[in-house]
């Protein structure tokens, strides 16, 4: 019986690529270079499967060229936000995602930041590298105590619900903003805001865990940032395109805000070079996931759905 040709975008973890060696007729882009819209359409033509990451852009343009011979797109990521969805369904494309599997990995990053913007991480660790750390006081470095403080969360996700577990463990007192309300079992005590106002009113701490969507872009702007109350601090592992940066630097700037935790960014890769300058962002490359054991699950759950799909069942992660 002849093998699915499967197109692998990026230079998965290890063990997926044995795995999909051993099942499929794979191609591998050991370059691991993001695809072109190009080699996507190129792609469409000669795979029955592509196994593609957040890089891939699969736009409405992108998917009106596609060949007829491509059947699925089992994402290796949890966002489909570069995933024109109507376009594909309207090509009879399937598209999965690899949910649950990050959600703790996340979580972790998001109490990373959280705890090193409110306790001068960016900071501490330049004047200590530089050999500036000459002195001492009680008023030396003083930052924001993290315990017993009221943590507002947007989007209780499967990440949001992760992230709130971890900051039980802090003694904070949550609080959410969710598209609807959560059963008493999943909400474990946290208060739920029906607006993100009433939210933003109380955070201390505000971690954003929503999708990027049009109605979520450009979400935390001037207005919502002053909402906030005086020197709140912000985390972001979701997606860029939730933060106005140009607004975030503005309340940093006057002060109002304390300080911030990014693991993503408008411009990616990159980010922001005007955040460079601020020590009081703390800032990672988008690696909320990147721990082994979730790289290898994300590249099972993607596998797990082609698996499904080319043996004529519904894949679990069909959106």
């Amino acid at each position: 019986m002849t093998k699915p040709r499967l197109w692998i975008t990026r230079r998965l973890s290890d063990a997926t690529l044995e795995r999909a060696e051993r099942d499929y007729d794979v191609v591998i882009n050991h370059a691991d270079t993001p695809g072109t819209a190009d080699e996507l359409i190129a792609a469409s033509a000669e795979f029955d499967a592509i196994i593609p990451c957040h890089s891939e852009h699969f736009s409405a343009d992108v998917v009106a060229q596609f060949s007829d011979r491509l059947k699925i797109v089992a994402n290796h990521s949890v966002g489909v936000d570069h995933c024109d969805l109507p376009s594909l369904k309207a090509r009879g494309i399937a598209i999965t995602n690899t949910p649950d599997v990050l959600s703790d990995a996340t979580a972790e990053l998001a109490m990373l930041l959280m705890l090193g913007a409110a306790r001068h991480a960016v900071a501490g660790d330049r004047i200590v590298r530089t050999g500036q750390w000459d002195s001492w006081s009680p008023a030396f470095m003083v930052g924001k105590q993290v315990t017993g403080a009221r943590l507002g969360i947007i989007g209780m996700g499967r990440v949001g619900r992760a992230f709130a577990a971890k900051a039980r463990g802090f003694d904070m007192e949550i609080h959410y903003y969710n598209r609807s309300e959560l059963s008493a079992s999943d909400a474990q005590g946290a208060v739920y805001h029906d607006s993100i106002e009433s939210l933003l009113g109380i955070a201390d701490f505000l971690s954003l865990h929503c999708p990027a969507t049009p109605e979520t872009t450009g979400l935390m702007n001037d207005a919502r940032f002053a909402l906030l109350p005086k020197g709140g601090i912000v985390v972001n592992t979701a997606r860029g395109a939730l933060v106005d940066e140009s607004a975030l630097l503005n309340a940093l700037q006057s002060g109002h805000l304390a300080a911030a935790g990014l693991d993503c960014f408008q411009v990616e890769p990159g980010g922001n070079p005007a955040f460079a300058a601020h020590d009081n962002i703390f800032m990672l490359p988008h690696i909320g996931s990147a721990t082994r054991t979730t790289r290898d699950a994300m590249g099972f759950r993607a596998l797990d759905n082609l698996d499904a799909f080319f043996a004529g069942k519904t894949p679990g992660d069909l959106l």
